[in-house]
């Protein structure tokens, strides 16, 4: 009768007194080995379609997001993600890239704990206008709205370090919207108190659940 093998598995394996029949023994090893090592679908449709009972343990990779998933006994979790380029962030009027020698504004998608964020990085160089002086397109810094997988599901407030040329504070808020816009808030005009004007805005070290 067919043993199982050495490393505790439970994985079917064909003894020397068993019945000739090598497409049974194949079929048996490929369903042990298969299930047990990293399998590849395209998406996590096709995953469900292929694994209607997963097993705790299983792993997938998903070809179509770079992500190794691994099924934890009731959901599927993702523990790893592949190599995410940077991609320059489109800007409005009024905003130029490598504010302060920070470089382009650039963001990423990467997955932290199962989980996926937006990553940003770069400096913007900010104009203003008008009398009182505002800030260029309302502060919104964003010419083409980010990417619906880099949009997140609920408004982000985040801080950024800025100039303090013509600037009271260190820091602006920045708001990272639903619909793919990046917003700098609250500057006031050159003659305010306190006056919020920074030439430059830096978006580094900023990372924002989606």
């Amino acid at each position: 009768m067919p043993t199982t093998d050495s490393y505790g598995q439970g994985i079917s394996l064909a003894s020397l007194t068993d019945a000739p029949d090598i497409p049974k023994a194949v079929a048996d090893l490929g369903n042990g080995v298969i299930p047990r090592g990293i399998m590849r679908f395209a998406s996590a449709s096709a995953r469900g379609a292929t694994i209607a009972s997963p097993v705790e343990g299983m792993a997938a990779w998903l070809q179509d997001v770079d992500q190794l998933t691994i099924y934890d006994g009731s959901a599927w979790a993702v523990v790893a993600t592949g190599t995410r380029a940077w991609t320059t962030v489109s800007l409005a009027s009024g905003f130029t890239h490598n504010g302060n020698s920070n470089g382009t504004l650039r963001y990423r998608v990467v997955n932290m704990f199962g989980e996926d964020a937006l990553m940003l990085k770069g400096g913007l160089n900010v104009t203003y206008s008008g009398s009182p002086s505002t800030i260029a397109n309302g502060g919104f810094v964003t010419g083409t709205a980010l990417p619906a997988a880099a949009r997140p599901t609920e408004l982000r407030s985040v801080a950024g370090a800025c100039s303090t040329t013509n600037s009271d504070v260190l820091s602006v808020k920045i708001d990272i919207g639903t619909d793919g816009r990046i917003q700098i808030v609250g500057t006031t005009s050159a003659t305010a108190n306190p006056k919020i004007q920074p030439p430059w805005v830096s978006f580094n070290n900023i990372l924002v659940s989606l």
